[in-house]
């Protein structure tokens, strides 16, 4: 199935859900009457049951390949993957929101294969909805040359900022906090014990947010402010959008590979400082591609060149930065881990012109961490540790940028 036909697809199914009812609320995943299994032609039928008809579109990506279902907002709330998953031929599914009013279900296909066939049929008596989608096997050559995100402002990435050129800090101004609550939408994060990172985090971004506008000194954006997945090229985006002092990425992961507790905070680096780190980063990059992203754009000649720029320009403001952050939160009480500072390839700080960390506040893998994760005296002590930290750099760093080469 072409682009195009993918994109008047949407439309199409605008026009014939709208005739047949009206909208009222959500429309709902009847998981009882919706399956994904195998087809007898080699490839993978979808079988979606809806509550109501809602617009949507279907296109395909590579590498891996996968088929992705954009829908206006749908409730998938109660439904489990493993419910809806009976194909041997696909390797790993997610859903959820993606941008606010549109949801996305995305497959990860064991080999290339193309649409077949797909429609959505309303029942014109209850208003239920079926969509079904039919995938067959295609040649690598064939998929590569259809695959690709269709163009849709809904949905597109704002078009890449520029490092320009910064005016002289004003000790005066206040400093812009860009804070990124790690993870949202169709992107849970870890999960333990009913626990998710998606949301934590937006509780505790929130709860930094307060802290610093409190404080005075401080103005602060957030990247997400809901429960919407935000790719890590656009949180990068929205800090250079800002005009970012300093990028804050939370995170609070779950490791398996070995224990770890305490905070951490990590900068950019070509090469991880450890195995946990390494892993870190390749899950949240990978946390992309499982949410549909395109990644086939990806510039490697102009991402070495930004890690670059990072360490000639910024990356010595930066250390000094996690320095001055563990202080305070160690300050404040912690706990850290017995490694504070840490250093990975983590895509979401390859702004090469901003000061750039992620901050694991904790990790919901360990007990002790977790119980503290979820006591707001403990999320407001770390509040203030971070702040304080802020305070500290900005001090230092006015007075030393002289010294860092313009």
């Amino acid at each position: 199935m072409s682009r195009l036909f993918s994109v008047f697809l949407a439309f199409w199914v605008w026009t014939a859900a709208a005739s047949a009812q009206e909208f009222s609320g959500l429309a709902r995943v009847d998981a009882a009457n919706s399956r994904i299994s195998d087809s007898g032609r080699g490839g993978v039928t979808l079988d979606l049951g809806l509550s109501q008809g809602v617009p949507y579109r279907l296109f395909t990506l590579d590498g891996p390949p996968r088929l992705v279902a954009d829908f206006q907002e749908i409730d998938w709330s109660g439904v489990r993957a493993e419910e809806l998953q009976h194909s041997s031929r696909v390797r790993q599914m997610q859903f959820g929101t993606y941008v606010p009013g549109w949801s996305r279900m995305v497959l990860e296909l064991s080999g290339p294969m193309a649409v077949r066939r797909a429609g959505l049929t309303v029942d014109e008596v209850t208003g239920r909805a079926r969509l079904q989608v039919s995938l067959d096997p295609v040649s690598a050559e064939a998929f590569a040359t259809s695959a690709g995100a269709p163009r849709d402002p809904r949905w597109d990435l704002p078009d890449s900022a520029r490092i320009a050129a910064r005016p002289e800090p004003d000790e005066n101004a206040p400093l812009v906090v860009v804070i990124d609550p790690g993870h949202g939408g169709i992107d849970p994060g870890a999960e333990t014990d009913g626990i998710v990172e998606k949301d934590m985090m937006m509780t505790f971004a929130r709860e930094l947010r307060e802290a610093l506008l409190r404080a005075g000194g401080f103005e602060v954006v957030l990247t997400r402010d809901g429960d919407h997945f935000v790719s890590l090229e656009r949180r990068v985006a929205l800090a250079h959008q800002a005009e970012a002092d300093v990028f804050i990425s939370l995170h609070a992961d779950s490791l398996s590979e070995g224990l770890a507790h305490g905070a951490t905070v990590h900068v950019l680096s070509r090469e991880a400082s450890d195995v946990a780190s390494a892993k870190l980063a390749e899950r949240h990059d990978r946390d992309d591609l499982l949410a549909g992203v395109d990644l086939s754009g990806t510039d490697d000649e102009v991402t070495d060149i930004l890690l670059d720029l990072a360490r000639q320009e910024t990356q010595p403001r930066t250390e000094a930065l996690a320095r001055a952050l563990v202080a305070g939160m160690q300050n404040a009480g912690g706990p850290m881990n017995r490694r504070p500072v840490r250093s990975a390839a983590f895509s979401v700080l390859k702004a090469a012109d901003i000061p750039s960390v992620l901050i694991e506040i904790g990790f919901l893998s360990s007990p002790r961490d977790l119980k503290n994760l979820q006591d707001a005296d403990w999320r407001a002590g770390m509040a203030r540790g971070i702040r304080a930290g802020l305070e500290n750099w900005r001090a230092s760093d006015l007075a030393t940028r002289p010294l860092v080469r313009q």
